[in-house]
């Protein structure tokens, strides 16, 4: 049975991956620390907890990527790619606050939830 403590942490657990606004790879060390402190303890909180972890180092990867891939681009068009870029990063951002948010409201209505592209790094 899925209790309110289920609830409310799973849903901190998606809402702990705007840490990393706050400080250097807290989007990925928030939820990792919230999501191992009480996997054992439901299975509800270990699936959401996986999905938050497998999300934002997923996130991290496709922007590692971008980035490898858009440097020789901006150098070889003196700067044009730069300009592709940020409107590809705004998208982005808003498409992960979109993404973090309905996934919180799912906890919150104890339903459960998959990020779409999301790499199954945690099993």
């Amino acid at each position: 049975m899925i209790t309110q403590n289920d609830k409310n942490y799973s849903t901190l657990t998606h809402l702990s991956g705007f840490a990393g606004w706050v400080f250097p790879l807290g989007n990925i060390i928030a939820p990792l620390v919230l999501w191992i402190a009480k996997k054992n303890e439901s299975t509800y909180i270990d699936s959401h907890g996986k999905a938050a972890v497998n999300f934002q180092l997923s996130i991290m990867l496709y922007c590692f990527l971008l980035a490898i891939l858009i440097i020789p681009i901006t150098i070889l068009t003196l700067g044009l790619g730069l300009i592709a870029v940020l409107l590809g990063i705004i998208p982005a951002i808003i498409l992960k606050i979109v993404l973090i948010i309905s996934a919180s409201i799912k906890a919150t209505n104890g339903e459960y939830y998959n990020y779409p592209y999301t790499i199954e790094f945690v099993k």
